[in-house]
């Protein structure tokens, strides 16, 4: 259990498209907004966890294009959420934002993450031990406890975000914050197209 713990800690600390988005968006909607994201975040990530715990995403990975589908899918979005990112928010938009949105958002970086779905598929099979039990029940429990790690670890950014913001919401600060994290959205993307190709 111990190891498990350790590699889904490693795993949520990699950067990825989950922690560019919830540093950016948490200086340009607050901690609430941050929150709203990390929601959705969860959710997504449970969802792509209990299809992989049922053996659904194995079946969708022999769905002819799927994969194609879902990579290019994740790479524009994430291309959509770099630009949305590097943009200078309209006035007022940072003061009032919509938290259903925000955690769409969320919900729909997660669906279209390979790296949700490479960790499911093949670094969690290597934690179930089918002597000790049920697969599917073990598998529900160790997605459980990534969830847990997972919303540590962003409530954590959020937090820091939050605490970050009123010196970063200058104008300048915030500017550069938001457009290194577009600099890093758009290598994410790339990345996504290079790795899962």
């Amino acid at each position: 259990m111990l190891g498990f713990l350790l590699t889904a800690l490693v795993v949520e600390l990699t950067p990825g498209p989950n922690m560019a988005t919830l540093a950016s968006l948490t200086l340009r909607h607050g901690r609430r907004g941050g929150f709203a994201i990390v929601a959705g975040i969860t959710l997504g990530l449970g969802i792509v966890g209990t299809l992989a715990a049922f053996g659904l995403t194995e079946l969708i990975a022999d769905i002819p294009y799927a994969d194609h589908v879902l990579r290019w899918g994740g790479v524009f979005y994430m291309l959509y959420l770099a630009y949305d990112t590097w943009r200078d928010p309209p006035p007022g938009e940072a003061r009032f934002s919509d938290h259903s949105s925000l955690f769409l958002r969320g919900l729909t970086i997660n669906l279209l993450n390979p790296k949700a779905a490479v960790f499911y598929l093949a670094v969690l099979p290597n934690f179930i031990d089918p002597l000790r039990g049920a697969v599917l029940w073990q598998t529900l429990l160790l997605v459980v406890i990534y969830l847990a790690i997972g919303l540590v670890v962003h409530s954590s950014i959020v937090l820091l975000a939050g605490r970050l913001r009123p010196v970063l919401v200058d104008g300048a600060g915030e500017r550069m914050v938001r457009r290194v994290a577009a600099v890093a959205m758009v290598a994410i993307a790339v990345w996504f197209a290079w790795a899962t190709r």
